[in-house]
């Protein structure tokens, strides 16, 4: 890893800069780290000169020279040089970064005390099966989990759970009104059906059957103010599918090594009158007023304080009733948006009140936590939830304008900084290539889209399951071709890994605000930016590591021993030294990368370094052969740098939710 070199250098400047022309802690400028564009020009090039020119009344060149001459050894650093042009070069001891790297003697830096982080993601609302749509929030939203636990932060995972809401109501209406079904007939379905699936089919037939009518659309207000009422039979049935459901969505999430620790009831939020609390508040505060006229009368509406909210006409002028947005409506039920306030609220902990918890599942031996809003009846008590300094919620860009909501409710409370730390992982759809669409049955228009859109409520889309299972089926067909001799049950673990990978890198390597067009046959290629791509490069290194064991009785343990011998110059010199050398180098820049990902809340640049050094390992073993090579020195500082990337990309996949299979 590169940051502990970095911090070190940073260190050293700041006391040099003091020391040396007087400058109290206060003046002293930023310091950059910048990459030279050459090798020879050395490994972190520094430009702090240029900034203390002005100040200093001298040359960049002068100031570099004296820094240099004044800074003393620095660990991990070899030697520091002033360039003609000003800047100040550090070189860094090749030798001893690889093999302390190897070796685990490197500590990481210590995080910063910033508190515990809250992510919110998946979210998928409880009334059918998960589709690929869904797949980009849990992909996103567990990368940025992983990598800010990589960065050493705490991090508390939940998912929104929203039991209460339009689309539950819509497949209880779709079992009372369309089948005529009771509760009872529900659960022997769940128990006799992939029920999830059998609720997809529901929910499309419901959209059908209120377009046809619209009269009936009645029914759906009367079953939402059932369910958020409870304690009748459209609640039941309503509880009952929503808790059958999440644990169907719980299921294809662990397919792809994605889970959480809390489960947020939106139903509990009603029950435990966290709305209620913090609608008293918003209230006291004029953060929300009851419109007395127009459209919204009768409506408790919060004044749009963005210049972005909708609303505003093509020639400047605006209708007043939409910079107001409905918290509670007329009849007295209230918006998602307003039991979003509320749950901001509680995950700050500015609510005052808290829920109950209950053992809902177990996932990868610990228990996966949900709310409730009666007091549990024995069972292991409850970690604290909630109280987080940070939060992220991972929803889409259609969401962008209601999550600026949250924050702007924060901040006319008076809760500055906690509207600060608010933030929004938005990102766009995934869609299916015409090319996918076709496999999968759909009608592509050639005039139309790049791409075909998914829609859960036309039951247009491919469902998350389907989706894994399918490549999982093509990828075992390719690992029984290159690997005969592996059983079914070995071919079938290696190829989930590797449609998982494919999955989650394509989801992964976009940018966010970028719409995907999901391609089988592309996320699968075993050559190219893929996820399986990266798995093969992790499995040549083991390979070449599985040759020297076979042929020479060297394990990476025995390679990195014998580093404490052996001749540097194959690192340290010559054009191969400095490909060397520039592989391993690229490989420690991971958490670099990982702080630079979650500073922008750009996750690909993870998966761009990812396929990056997996290209230059590729490179560098055909330029420079390990298993061929005579020279043993030499030998053995090629097969560390093998270790090394090896390790760093399984870390890096790793950091993606995937896997790295045996085998390819």
């Amino acid at each position: 890893m590169i940051l502990p070199i970095h911090a070190a250098i940073r260190s050293r400047l700041h006391d040099t800069l003091t020391a040396t022309f007087g400058l109290a802690p206060t003046e002293l400028p930023t310091i950059s780290l910048e990459l030279p564009p050459k090798r020879r020009l050395g490994d972190v090039a520094v430009p702090v000169a240029f900034e203390l020119a002005k100040r200093l009344k001298k040359a960049p060149r002068a100031i570099a020279q004296e820094l240099g001459a004044a800074l003393g050894a620095i660990d991990g650093v070899s030697r520091v040089e002033a360039a003609s042009n000003g800047y100040l070069n550090f070189f860094l001891d090749r030798g001893a970064f690889l093999r302390a790297r190897l070796e685990g003697t490197v500590p990481p830096l210590a995080a910063a005390d910033a508190g515990k982080v809250i992510v919110e993601h998946t979210a998928i609302n409880p009334n059918k099966a998960a589709h690929i749509g869904h797949l980009r929030n849990a992909a996103l939203g567990d990368t940025l989990v992983r990598l800010l636990r990589f960065q050493g932060r705490t991090v508390e995972v939940q998912n929104y759970i929203d039991d209460t809401g339009v689309q539950v109501a819509d497949v209880v209406v779709g079992f009372r009104e369309i089948e005529g079904r009771n509760l009872a007939d529900v659960k022997r379905i769940a128990e006799t059906t992939r029920f999830d699936y059998y609720c997809w089919d529901l929910y499309a037939k419901v959209g059908e059957w209120y377009e046809a009518d619209a009269a009936n659309l009645a029914k759906r207000g009367a079953a939402m103010h059932a369910i958020e009422a409870g304690g009748n039979d459209l609640a039941a049935m309503g509880a009952f599918i929503a808790d059958r459901i999440v644990r169907c969505h719980l299921d294809t999430m662990a397919r792809l090594n994605v889970d959480y620790d809390l489960l947020t009831w939106e139903g509990d939020i009603l029950r435990l009158h966290f709305w209620a609390a913090a609608f008293e508040d918003l209230k006291r505060r004029g953060s929300v007023f009851l419109q007395t006229e127009g459209k919204l009368a009768g409506c408790w509406v919060m004044p749009i304080d963005d210049d972005e909210a909708p609303g505003e006409e093509p020639d400047g002028e605006e209708d007043p009733e939409k910079r107001e947005k409905v918290i509670v409506r007329s009849n007295g039920t209230v918006t998602y948006v307003g039991k979003d306030i509320a749950n901001q609220f509680w995950k700050f902990g500015l609510l005052g009140k808290d829920f109950f918890y209950r053992e809902f599942a177990s996932q990868n031996g610990r228990i996966l936590w949900a709310t409730t809003s009666h007091p549990p009846s024995g069972g292991s008590a409850a970690p604290p939830f909630g109280n987080a300094a940070a939060v992220y919620n991972v929803i889409d860009t259609r969401q962008a304008y209601l999550q600026k909501l949250l924050k702007q409710a924060l901040g006319t409370m008076g809760f500055h900084k906690e509207a600060a730390n608010s933030t929004h992982f938005a990102y766009e759809m995934v869609a299916l290539s015409h090319a996918t669409a076709r496999e999968l049955g759909y009608t592509v228009d050639p005039d139309g889209k790049p791409f075909v859109e998914v829609s859960g409520r036309k039951g247009l889309g491919v469902k998350a399951d389907d989706l894994i299972d399918r490549l999982t089926r093509t990828a075992q067909a390719e690992v029984r071709q290159r690997n005969p001799e592996l059983s079914d049950a070995d071919s079938h673990r290696t190829a989930e890994a590797i449609a998982v990978a494919a999955v989650r890198y394509f989801l992964v390597k976009f940018t966010r605000n970028k719409i995907i067009a999901f391609d089988i046959d592309e996320a699968l290629a075993f050559e190219g930016e893929t996820g399986p791509y990266l798995q093969y490069a992790v499995a040549r290194a083991g390979n070449i590591f599985g040759k020297l064991r076979e042929r020479e009785g060297l394990d990476e343990a025995s390679v990195t021993a014998a580093l404490a011998v052996a001749d540097r110059a194959a690192i340290d010199t010559g054009d191969e030294g400095d490909e060397l050398w520039g592989l391993v180098l690229e490989a420690g820049r991971l958490d670099d990368v990982v702080d630079q990902a979650v500073r922008s809340l750009e996750l690909s640049v993870v998966a761009k370094f990812a396929f990056s050094l997996a290209q230059s390992f590729s490179a560098f073993y055909h330029r420079q052969p390990i298993l061929k090579e005579e020279r043993r020195d030499v030998q053995l500082w090629r097969a560390a740098a093998v270790a090394y990337v090896r390790r760093q990309l399984t870390h890096t996949l790793a950091l993606m939710g995937c896997d790295v299979p045996a085998r390819m």
